[in-house]
């Protein structure tokens, strides 16, 4: 199972971290250890003062395959769920100062949150609405219809480089609001004002 994570998919959310808006999907991995899922705890890693939560709509693979055509990607997944991409700024800020990879500030145990998973014609996934809570103040809200690159572009362009399987998840991006946790909050997710997820941090 891989984990695909699309950075800087919303134009908001790439002004608020001041960088350009791609023109190509930015890809990265996280490993199957980040999964956190049934609305488990994350326990605030050590290694970071700067925890921040990003929430976003996840896809899960539901047929293998390489090199998707435009025609049949709609096949490739069924279902859809919400995700915290959660990232330790202060690394990713020295990461990125560096020139070095971010795989110790995004993909460390628990940085992939996960909820259940709907079916994607419960509602409109081209124009989902969803949202993120903090100790019951809505911190980060985002519409699909808002993506740079949506679904199909996504999976397209990611089976280009690797073989898409069977419950690979792809985290299609986060809107704008990012911003830290501390121990003691609680995290809950929205779509379309159904709850499907839920985080505390301890």
């Amino acid at each position: 199972m891989k984990i695909f994570c699309i950075g800087r998919n919303y134009s908001d959310h790439a002004k608020e971290m001041n960088s350009p808006v791609p023109e190509r999907p930015m890809v990265f991995m996280k490993p199957p250890t980040a999964l956190l899922i049934n609305d488990s705890p994350l326990y605030y890693p050590a290694f970071t003062k700067n925890l921040h939560y990003e929430i976003e709509v996840v896809l899960r693979i539901c047929k293998n395959g390489r090199h998707v055509d435009k025609k049949f990607v709609s096949n490739y997944y069924e279902e859809l769920g919400l995700g915290i991409d959660f990232t330790a700024r202060d690394l990713q800020a020295a990461c990125k100062e560096k020139g070095h990879p971010w795989e110790i500030a995004k993909g460390f145990d628990g940085s992939a949150c996960v909820s259940k998973f709907i079916p994607r014609d419960k509602y409109d996934a081209s124009k989902l609405s969803f949202s993120l809570s903090k100790n019951g103040e809505i911190v980060q809200t985002g519409n699909t219809k808002d993506l740079i690159f949506d679904y199909d572009t996504l999976i397209i362009y990611i089976s280009k480089f690797f073989r898409l399987q069977i419950g690979d998840l792809i985290y299609t991006g986060t809107p704008a609001g990012v911003g830290p946790v501390e121990i003691g909050d609680v995290l809950v997710g929205h779509i379309e004002g159904e709850k499907i997820l839920e985080c505390e941090i301890k």
